[in-house]
């Protein structure tokens, strides 16, 4: 999102309370992305000292790099898009986010990620998500970097990231519904042709689903399949160009039984993902394991990005 003319494979790095971790991923056209490095640095004193370990270790010193904001650093929203010149785009959506922060509007820094449009859409029918964070946010992620001598290129948000997973798992002319879950909580995508069309966030976690009792676990999955529901309705009516092939539920390290639940409670197929299907991680057998493709989702993706910034 937030970032600077470049182009070539991006180092990813995700501070994490405990770690970093750190992906790079390269193209190889036809063949499956090629995973370079896929790793963590256990966290030292600082966010500074452990970078710097990690430049010197991964010898990051000329690469170009990038990095993810957490989910508590920023907001994104989805907006009706302004009638204005693309020129005027993002400053009329700063505008248009004056009365939904919680802080000044001046104070923060904004993107724009288009929604696709229907083939019938009107102007007055495009949507657009704003990314905003607040200043201070990003030019303290900007000042670590900037310290321990890493060349920061891009500040991106996991929405983006898992949308250049799904890209890969997708089926041509039809949308993925992507659920993954970590730390944070989990993250739902709906996406086609690469594009992002819809994200909402769902409030249970990682280490919630693997430490609940059976009674607590069932009132999880409830949740989790009429928060499903409800977004699926909502994409069927505002994207009805868009048939939906499937929902996809990230690598889970322990057995819950949450795909079984959802396939039986939703009228789409569900699928598991397996990372190994789309991507050539070479002699990394460790990242065959769910646990690992779990850790590492959101930094692959960060890594998968691939625009060229002019």
């Amino acid at each position: 999102m937030f970032r600077k003319p470049s182009t070539g494979s991006l180092v990813a790095l995700s501070v994490q309370p405990d770690r970093i971790d750190i992906a790079k991923v390269s193209r190889n056209g036809a063949a499956p992305p090629l995973v370079e490095i896929c790793d963590s640095v256990a966290k030292k004193n600082s966010n500074l000292e452990t970078l710097q370990v990690v430049r010197k270790d991964f010898r990051l010193d000329q690469s170009r790099c990038g990095t993810l904001l957490g989910a508590n650093q920023y907001q994104l929203q989805l907006l009706d898009a302004p009638s204005v010149p693309d020129a005027e785009l993002k400053s009329a959506v700063r505008w248009g986010l004056k009365d939904t922060l919680d802080y000044p509007v001046e104070t923060a820094t904004v993107d724009v990620v288009m929604v696709p449009a229907g083939p019938n859409s009107t102007a007055r029918g495009k949507s657009v998500y704003a990314v905003s964070a607040r200043n201070s946010e990003v030019e303290s992620v900007m000042k670590v970097f900037l310290e321990a001598r890493l060349p920061l290129q891009v500040i991106d948000v996991p929405e983006l990231a898992q949308r250049n997973i799904a890209a890969l798992l997708e089926t041509e002319g039809r949308g993925l519904a992507l659920l993954n879950f970590d730390e944070e909580g989990g993250l739902l995508t709906f996406t086609a042709g690469g594009e992002l069309y819809l994200a909402r966030r769902i409030e249970v976690g990682s280490q919630m689903l693997a430490q609940a009792d059976p009674g607590r676990l069932e009132q999880m999955f409830e949740r989790i399949t009429l928060e499903l529901q409800r977004s699926l309705d909502h994409f069927d009516r505002q994207f009805s160009h868009v048939p939906l092939a499937r929902v996809m539920l990230g690598p889970l390290p322990e057995n819950t039984a949450l795909q079984a639940y959802l396939a039986k409670n939703l009228y789409v197929p569900v699928e598991s993902v397996n990372l190994s299907s789309v991507l050539d991680f070479g002699e990394r057998t460790e990242m065959h394991d769910p646990g690992n493709q779990q850790r590492y989702m959101s930094v692959l993706g960060a890594a998968l990005r691939s625009e060229v910034v002019q």
